[in-house]
């Protein structure tokens, strides 16, 4: 496919095509809607039929200078359907120049002692094997011979560890890891980096920052949690020209959460020793 050449008024990602995974709400969804906006042709994926058209519609009413949208629902733990919707891409957008994986499973939840082993593989099916398997079929069939840039959505507190979510967290480390092997693999044709979000307000984090938003956000710097937006204007800027020398490198958009323990203020009442102390009760609360 020839990429029309950008005039001063055009999108930046004009002619570009993209995939981003997971992609019928939150974070998925404002990358996808900010793709679209810069130019690029979009496939959203999603495991709810109903979600994903949703947001297709949605997409497709932004009007102006865009690019196409089309979508496939399906789990990004399942081969045949990441097979099928790169194929998708291809044929009906003309290539995959940009992949987003950003579609994840936060079970199972609990102590790792007591975590059913199936459970367990389900999880990194969706957060490892797919991002892996994603790239896999990118690569052959448009990024080996054209280039390319992956974004995998990963999580600030991979370098960490918290109550009960030792199973996502640990299923992140490994896709961090996955990221930086990828970069180095994949050179110089197509670049990998990584996103590490901080708490955002998303629908699979709702049952960590409904009701405590106040006190999780006085113990960040930044003095809020996260929006969709926050995430999204990384990963289009990672995905531009304008990160072209870099990859292999985890972008960390967490308001300050690494660092709040510099952050000369008095916690609200109530949040003991600020957010960390806030995020780690509420998910010591919860129940799964």
């Amino acid at each position: 496919m020839t990429t029309p050449a950008p005039t001063p008024s055009s999108p930046p990602l004009l002619g570009r095509t993209a995939i981003v995974t997971g992609a019928s709400r939150g974070i998925g969804l404002a990358v996808a809607r900010g793709l679209v906006e810069a130019g690029a042709s979009v496939c959203l994926t999603a495991r709810d039929p109903g979600g994903m058209r949703a947001a297709v519609g949605e997409l497709r009413g932004l009007g102006g200078l865009r690019g196409r949208i089309t979508g496939h629902a399906g789990s990004a733990g399942d081969a045949a359907h990441i097979e099928a919707c790169v194929a998708l891409t291809v044929k009906e957008l003309g290539g995959v120049d940009i992949l987003v994986n950003n579609a994840a499973a936060n079970t199972p939840f609990g102590p790792l002692v007591d975590i059913d082993p199936d459970a367990w593989r389900d999880a990194f099916a969706v957060n490892v094997d797919g991002p892996l398997r994603f790239v896999q079929c990118a690569w052959r069939a448009w990024m080996r011979a054209h280039g390319g840039t992956v974004v995998n959505i990963c999580t600030e507190g991979a370098q960490g560890v918290g109550p009960n979510i030792g199973a996502y967290g640990t299923s992140k480390a490994a896709l961090l890891h996955l990221t930086r092997q990828l970069a180095g693999e994949l050179a110089p044709t197509v670049r990998v980096n990584s996103v590490s979000p901080g708490l955002v307000r998303t629908e699979m984090a709702r049952f960590v920052w409904e009701n405590a938003e106040p006190q999780i956000a006085a113990g960040l710097p930044m003095g809020r949690i996260g929006e969709p937006d926050d995430i999204a204007r990384a990963v289009l800027w990672l995905v531009s020209g304008a990160a072209s020398w870099i990859t292999g490198t985890d972008l960390v958009v967490d308001g300050g959460t690494r660092v709040r323990a510099a952050h000369i203020t008095e916690p609200a009442a109530g949040t003991g020793n600020g957010a960390d102390y806030a995020v780690h009760e509420r998910l010591r609360a919860h129940r799964g």
